[in-house]
């Protein structure tokens, strides 16, 4: 079941997404191991390639503050269905927890859910013993 604290703050993240371009709202939270949260949302720049994902900023976020490792991630938007990570979101969020529920939830209550694993079958790490 999604956690409701991480439900608000992807939330709240999703409130605070820079997206002048594409108008697209994204916000995530994710939980560590150690119980800490971390959240993101996605920031646009004028040179598209240099945008960031929402689920990109929580787990800079969550690196940057020395976590390694995660056992839940929330995506809040707006669009039916729910949107979930792109690909490149997906490779990051297996590389620190493969295992690691992801929720992907909208205003309307719909629900895509499964691990990061189930997101991306066959993500791969350079250190496969990690």
């Amino acid at each position: 079941m999604m956690d409701p604290v991480l439900a608000e703050q992807a939330k709240v993240a999703f409130k605070q997404a820079y997206a002048p371009f594409s108008r697209f709202h994204v916000g995530s939270a994710l939980r560590t191991k150690s119980g800490k949260v971390f959240f993101g949302a996605n920031v646009e720049n004028s040179s598209y390639g240099l945008a960031r994902c929402a689920e990109q900023s929580a787990v800079q976020s969550m690196a940057s503050n020395g976590e390694r490792e995660f056992t839940e991630v929330v995506v809040y938007s707006e669009s039916s269905p729910p949107a979930s990570p792109c690909g490149a979101c997906r490779q990051i969020l297996f590389e620190f927890s493969p295992e690691a529920k992801v929720y992907c939830y909208n205003h309307l209550g719909e629900v895509i859910e499964g691990t990061v694993q189930d997101f991306l079958p066959h993500g791969f790490r350079l250190n496969p013993d990690r």
